[in-house]
């Protein structure tokens, strides 16, 4: 089809003819905008996870890891095949949700952008005329002045006297200002619909037990198990999150292949397991590895909500973390596994067995330090009303060791009381004893 190629000359020369319209040019020659908007978000996050999985593999940056490779096999509650199984299935159902937006979009149009831009070089005209009137500055002068001050200037000046400030300020806002305006809106839509269905999936304890609890199977994250969902919260919090926040932003189909892809990337760095100090990512935003790795501890699970770019809810509604220093207490963790690693191989080397660790059945079998909330419930607590009374009944004469007695213990003693606790419980029910 043949374009109109007039173009206005200047802010002030309105177009010579109608803009003649035709469908938009692909980014890529060979599929169209709208399944690359699908795709992009998952190949983005295969091969950033896989670039970290390649680091994790052969330790490249050990010094900069929140957790030790014991901490992964020891504390996470699920294996990597059902890691990689879960996340695919939410994949899966994400590309089909896309492939339908994309499919109800109306086929994106181009020629007229020329008229839309002289548009604006109109509206930025008046409101400056308008804006310097406010303060006296007879606006018609002051462009003549300059237009005749830079025109004895040499070449240079002359031909920036020729050019129209309006329309090159119309342009600068048309293709550059306003993508940028709609992505940050569209970030902040989405970080908005996130947080607040996140914190409800910590508050509802349905929500969390039936649908959340799987994503926190992972104490240790990493990088490929960004997106391990229960399929329905995949669905709600990532896939509708992301879809609103294209729609409402009013963000081209080009935009939106940026918008989801650089989502899968941030998403994926903030459960990579690394602070990288020379991460673009993690030096532009506060909302981090680091900050969301804290989220995924026991001890701060009723905090930092937040998620995938923004902090601003959790300052706005007070729900970052103030606990203490993080660091210390992950290193407490990683010391405290390190001694129960280390045991385990003794116990193994003594008994003339294999130092082999099985990575799938390696299993947490103590609670986890200052972790008793999440034993509990892992949701946010709500105000505890008055415990009611309960008829006594008759028991062993056995201490019974609770789990809020047993967690922040040195290890010695939590093996300890750990056993008395195992010894009441089976006691009470069969009258047996643990030994």
């Amino acid at each position: 089809m043949q374009t109109n190629t007039t173009v206005p000359v200047s802010s002030f020369s309105p177009p010579s003819a109608d803009p003649v319209l035709h469908p938009a040019t692909p980014l890529l020659p060979f599929i169209s905008d709208a399944l690359l908007s699908c795709l992009s978000p998952i190949v983005v996050y295969w091969v950033l996870s896989m670039i970290f999985h390649y680091i994790d593999e052969y330790e490249l940056l050990e010094k900069y890891r929140i957790h030790t490779p014991e901490e992964v096999l020891k504390r996470n509650h699920v294996s990597r095949y059902e890691v990689i199984r879960d996340v695919i299935i939410q994949q899966v159902i994400q590309f089909g949700f896309g492939w339908v937006l994309g499919y109800i979009e109306p086929e994106e149009m181009t020629g007229a952008e020329p008229w839309e831009v002289y548009r604006l070089s109109q509206t930025v005209g008046w409101s400056t005329t308008l804006l310097l009137g406010l303060f006296g500055v007879d606006a018609a002068a002051l462009s003549s002045n300059v237009t005749s001050y830079l025109s004895t200037q040499g070449a240079v000046g002359a031909l920036v006297a020729n050019i129209d400030w309006r329309w090159k300020l119309a342009e600068a806002l048309y293709w550059i200002c306003f993508p940028l305006l709609r992505l940050g809106l569209a970030i902040f839509i989405l970080d908005t619909w996130q947080y607040f269905w996140h914190r409800l999936m910590h508050q509802v304890p349905f929500l969390y037990r039936t649908l959340h609890s799987r994503h926190h199977r992972l104490y240790v994250p990493y990088a490929f198990g960004a997106l391990y969902n229960h399929p329905l919260e995949g669905l709600i919090l990532d896939t509708m999150g992301a879809g609103l926040a294209f729609k409402v932003s009013g963000m081209s189909m080009k935009g939106s292949v940026f918008f989801f892809g650089f989502s899968a990337m941030k998403t994926v760095d903030d459960h990579c397991g690394y602070k990288l100090p020379f991460d673009p990512l993690q030096i532009i935003f506060s909302n981090n590895a680091e900050y969301h790795d804290i989220h995924h501890q026991g001890w701060g699970i009723k905090h930092n909500f937040s998620q995938p770019f923004l902090i601003c809810w959790d300052r706005w509604l007070g729900t970052i973390y103030t606990g203490g220093d993080a660091a210390e207490r992950n290193r407490r963790t990683k010391e405290r596994v390190h001694r129960q690693v280390e045991a385990e191989k003794s116990k193994k080397a003594a008994a003339g067995a294999s130092l082999e660790q099985d990575e799938y059945a390696a299993r947490r079998v103590l609670p986890e330090e200052d972790d008793v909330d999440f034993i509990k419930t892992s949701i946010v607590s709500k105000p505890e009303s008055a415990p009611t009374a309960e008829p006594p009944r008759q028991r062993r004469r056995t201490r019974t060791i609770t789990l809020a007695d047993v967690a922040g213990k040195d290890m010695a003693e939590s093996v300890k009381e750990a056993g008395e606790w195992v010894n009441g419980v089976v006691g009470n029910v069969s009258g047996a004893k643990v030994r």
